[in-house]
């Protein structure tokens, strides 16, 4: 048998009053077609599990939203995650009564596909995020100027390792105003002469 947590009976509660019957309505069919459902809150919203993540709603000021853990597997993926969604959090977008819910019939065939999914243990296989390729930031002329005019500096910053060189550089050529630069060159310039990469004051002795 599933169980009901008090929390949820309170979040529901609380929850403005168009969204008291949509979670309400939800709630009841998530337990009909999986009895065995355990609820929980989860990043403060209703949660329910089954053999895993499974289901959930959530409320907010003038709408509500319902979310399947593993939508992008189901048949109507391209129906829970399209456009239609229109950038709300959840799978149907803003829910703002009763009437914005698909008839019962679909939403149990929802709930059951979910269901089948978690029996079989099919895994939820998240997308890598692109790694953010590090911008490389080539030597300015009005840089390598005030290196040649320094014999040490320009030696101590031709012996850093790529990415002590590129610290300096970016610290130099994102600067906003030309007046910035040139007191981030001179403090450079110093730093270079006394053998310092530019987070210095970070490193351990």
């Amino acid at each position: 048998m599933g169980t009901k947590d008090k929390r949820i009976d309170a979040y529901i509660t609380k929850s403005a009053d168009f969204a008291k019957p949509v979670m309400e309505h939800l709630r009841k069919l998530i337990h009909k077609a999986c009895p065995e459902v355990t609820e929980t809150i989860k990043w403060g919203m209703p949660s329910f599990e089954y053999k895993g993540p499974f289901v959930g709603f959530a409320a907010f000021k003038k709408h509500a939203v319902l979310g399947f853990w593993k939508a992008a597997l189901m048949k109507d993926s391209k129906v829970l995650t399209g456009k239609d969604t229109k950038g709300a959090m959840g799978n149907l977008g803003r829910i703002e009564s009763i009437e914005d819910l698909p008839k019962d019939a679909v939403l149990l065939s929802w709930i059951n596909e979910a269901k089948k999914l978690n029996d079989s243990g099919v895994k939820l296989i998240r997308s890598e995020k692109p790694k953010h390729e590090r911008k490389e930031y080539k030597m300015p002329a009005y840089f390598q100027k005030e290196l040649n005019r320094s014999k040490k500096a320009k030696a101590t910053f031709e012996g850093f390792s790529p990415s002590h060189k590129r610290e300096y550089l970016e610290w130099i050529v994102e600067a906003k105003t030309e007046e910035t630069r040139n007191k981030r060159m001179a403090t450079a310039l110093e730093w270079l002469n006394e053998g310092k990469s530019r987070n210095w004051k970070y490193q351990k002795c």
